[in-house]
């Protein structure tokens, strides 16, 4: 089948679903108001709460969700088939994803600005949220260090990739400095940024760089025994373990300092340049789709599953995280998004629009893996690669830059650059996303710290410290790195844990205005559903395969999803009791700008 195919119909299915759905939301259930107040305009300081443009706003939400994620859960998905990746990429991101996204900036709107976090304690309870708080502490851990991860792999594989991602920073603090300090404007400096960093890109297949071993491992038991007891293989991966560790203390160092910063300086401008970067990647992808017009030779559904892959369902629904439907959106959206929304009726544009570009990106991974890279490597060589869970998750990104590479090469491009461009956009994905998880993550301490009092905690430069220490640790702590992506299937159920919760407070809350609250409660209970089966599945692999950290780790997030399932379910009854006796508020009394 041809792959131009799975593009029409997945963009077809996202252009219907903004046009009707998202505007069937928009007017009956959330009925968005032109003229209600938004927080940007309440609380206007200039530094959080800034009434932005729509397509400013657009660009900003898009990059700051848009990381890594969409790419590599897709990527390894597909080793069940592509037709399920597929169905749930298109269909969750139309009906749950983008209902989610969508939601969680007009509750937040509806609240002052106020995060996913602080409406927890509103809805439900005080108890509520800070188990709510230990959940989004866990989810970030395991962003940033699986994201750490994959930049780090990203890195060894792709050493042309160094040079434009690093060079890419620095341009970056260039054009903060043009924007904030002498008014240059945000357009042509951006762009003038971009076309730089495309200049580096082709510079990088020239000077290649390569991190040393400044560690000295020696080669372990199972290197030895996966080399088959020859000591240059083994140590050969020994090398490339220090090589790994490196590159991940090297980056924790960077967003210890990147997460710091103010945010006009490095964060906003690299997102400016991200998003030029990531629609210019779409349009090439796209462009390469219908030139090459490569074939989809990988099976629709794969009936000869390695041995160690386990069932799709329900881990189809948990592999695809970001893509389909990701609870970290939410923190963004009612994080940050929600405080620069101008108006109410943006947030359709701004949230469900969001999430079905980073939908688009899902369904282009889906065919530079099925089409790309099995012409890269041929039907026999995508089944090797696929030959394993194992192998299917540590080369996801491998997939995706290959096929993007011969998907660009229909267009003119040298392969070298253009899997340089595709290992770029990668990494800087997950880059942004690894600082702007950080920095969410030492709000997240400081709140806690807050909440038990503990003074240290709230010292920003000590709980970035604390953040990065943990990511780092949890990132280090499986095989030195190597097996970091083990993490992904925890990552995504607590992620996928996190959006069903947020569903549910925006469940509540409709329930507490009297209107319909089918659109987030249907998928609110698919995802939970999913997401508990999941994670029962997990913890009993990690207890047969002795994986302590992950069930520890699993474990401590289970107990805190029945503790705020119990806690919701008691709010939903004192609601309905409220709504009999006539004594209930619309609206919450407690909420509060943060």
């Amino acid at each position: 089948m041809s792959a131009i195919v799975l593009l029409v119909v997945g963009v077809s299915a996202f252009v219907t679903g903004y046009l009707v759905y998202s505007r069937y939301i928009a007017r009956r259930i959330y009925q968005l108001d032109p003229d209600f107040v938004t927080p940007a305009h309440q609380f206007e300081d200039g530094v959080d709460y800034v009434p932005t443009n729509k397509h400013v706003l657009f660009g900003h939400h898009f990059t700051s969700v848009a990381g890594a994620a969409p790419i590599v859960g897709p990527a390894i998905a597909v080793i069940w088939g592509w037709l399920p990746a597929f169905l749930w990429v298109v269909l969750g991101t139309v009906f749950a994803g983008a209902v989610h996204d969508f939601a969680a900036l007009w509750i937040s709107t509806r609240h002052k600005g106020n995060s996913i976090g602080t409406l927890t304690q509103s809805i439900i309870g005080e108890r509520a949220r800070v188990l709510f708080l230990f959940v989004i502490f866990f989810l970030l851990l395991m962003v940033n260090a699986v994201f750490a991860v994959i930049i780090a792999n990203l890195f060894m594989s792709n050493p042309g990739a160094v040079l434009p991602v690093w060079g890419s920073l620095a341009v970056a603090l260039v054009v903060g400095f043009l924007i904030y300090r002498t008014g240059a404007g945000i357009l042509v400096p951006s762009i003038a940024a971009l076309l730089i960093l495309y200049a580096l890109i082709w510079f990088g297949q020239y000077v290649p760089f390569e991190l040393p071993d400044m560690i000295g491992f020696g080669p372990t038991a199972a290197e030895m025994q996966a080399a088959g007891g020859d000591a240059g293989l083994a140590a050969e991966a020994a090398r490339a373990d220090g090589q790994r560790v490196g590159w991940i203390v090297v980056l924790f160092v960077y967003t210890f300092f990147a997460s710091v910063l103010p945010v006009w300086l490095l964060l906003q401008p690299r997102d400016y340049v991200n998003g030029h970067q990531l629609f210019v990647a779409l349009a090439l992808i796209a462009a390469g789709v219908f030139v090459a017009n490569p074939r989809v030779v990988a099976p629709a559904i794969n009936l000869s599953l390695p041995a160690d892959a386990p069932n799709w369902l329900p881990l189809l629904f948990i592999t695809i995280a970001c893509g389909a439907i990701s609870g970290f959106h939410g923190l963004v959206g009612s994080g940050t998004s929600s405080k620069q929304l101008a108006k109410q009726t943006d947030a359709r544009y701004v949230g469900y629009g969001g999430a079905l570009g980073e939908g688009t990106l899902a369904v282009t991974s889906i065919i530079a893996t099925t089409a790309g890279f099995a012409l890269f490597v041929g039907l026999d060589g995508w089944h090797e690669h696929y030959g394993s869970w194992a192998s299917a998750s540590a080369g996801a990104t491998t997939a995706f830059v290959n096929g993007v590479g011969v998907i660009a090469e229909g267009l003119g491009i040298p392969h070298t650059v253009a899997t340089i461009f595709a290992a770029v956009i990668v990494i800087s994905f997950a880059a942004t996303s690894l600082d702007t998880s950080v920095r969410l993550q030492r709000y997240i301490i400081g709140e806690l710290g807050v909440q038990y009092r503990v003074k240290v905690l709230q010292n920003r430069w000590l709980a970035t410290l604390v953040a990065v220490g943990s990511s780092a640790l949890l990132a280090l702590g499986l095989d030195r790195g190597a097996g970091g992506m083990r993490i992904w299937p925890l990552f995504g159920t607590t992620n996928q844990l996190l959006a069903g919760l947020t569903l549910l407070i925006v469940s509540l809350f409709l329930l507490r205005l009297r209107r319909p609250a089918w659109v987030t409660v249907v998928p609110m209970s698919f995802v939970l559903l999913m997401t508990t089966w999941a994670m029962v599945l997990n913890l009993i692999r990690y207890r047969s395969e002795s994986q302590t950290l992950l069930l520890v780790v699993g474990g401590a997030i289970f107990v805190l999803e029945l503790w705020l399932l119990f806690e919701a379910v008691a709010a939903v009854r004192r609601l309905l009791a409220a709504r009999r006796e006539g004594t209930l508020a619309l609206e919450p009394t407690e909420a509060r700008p943060e």
